[in-house]
């Protein structure tokens, strides 16, 4: 198993996205890049503890290539925005990838060239070393599966999470 931390806007979107692929065995929201210790949810919002909200998806690269893993991410969101996701703004909402390791760090790497080639305009993702990561609160886990119909999960998550679903169908997991 294998564990990467990435940062691409409100956590939720990547929370559900990865949950659907075939050998991810754990998607935890959290906090990582920042300067406080254990930050609450309402400190990250305020911009002001410098933590992304990222989520550290554990897989079986066996199952699921890394690259895909890497691909689906630079997929889901606009790696050209800068400290925001759409109308999510603030460094909270970085694209960012915060690497364990050299090997993780070249993976990376390789992904935000691949995307470059994807997208038109710079790709502005930071590729970070991983500090601490703090676990997001519990209500934060799991959300768009909880909370399907809440209103951001409607406009934001399941367009992200369809995208995903047919760019990647060979990796969802059956229902």
């Amino acid at each position: 198993m294998e564990t990467f931390v990435l940062a691409g806007g409100c956590f939720w979107c990547l929370d559900a996205v990865y949950r659907d692929l075939k050998g991810v065995s754990e998607v935890v929201s959290g906090y990582t890049g920042g300067t406080v210790a254990a930050p609450s949810y309402e400190a990250v919002c305020t911009g002001r503890t410098g933590h992304a909200e990222a989520v550290a998806v554990t897989f079986d690269p066996d199952v699921i290539p890394r690259e895909v893993i890497l691909d689906v991410f630079f997929t889901l969101h606009d790696p050209r925005q800068l400290n925001r996701q759409g109308n999510d703004v603030g460094t909270q909402y970085r694209s960012a990838m915060f690497y364990a390791n050299e090997e993780q760090k070249a993976l990376f790497e390789a992904a935000a060239a691949r995307a470059a080639g994807w997208w038109d305009g710079e790709i502005v993702t930071e590729i970070a070393p991983l500090g601490a990561y703090y676990d997001a609160e519990d209500y934060h886990q799991d959300f768009f599966a909880k909370n399907p119909n809440q209103g951001y999960c409607l406009a934001v998550a399941v367009p992200k999470v369809n995208k995903v679903r047919k760019s990647y169908a060979e990796y969802i997991k059956a229902a």
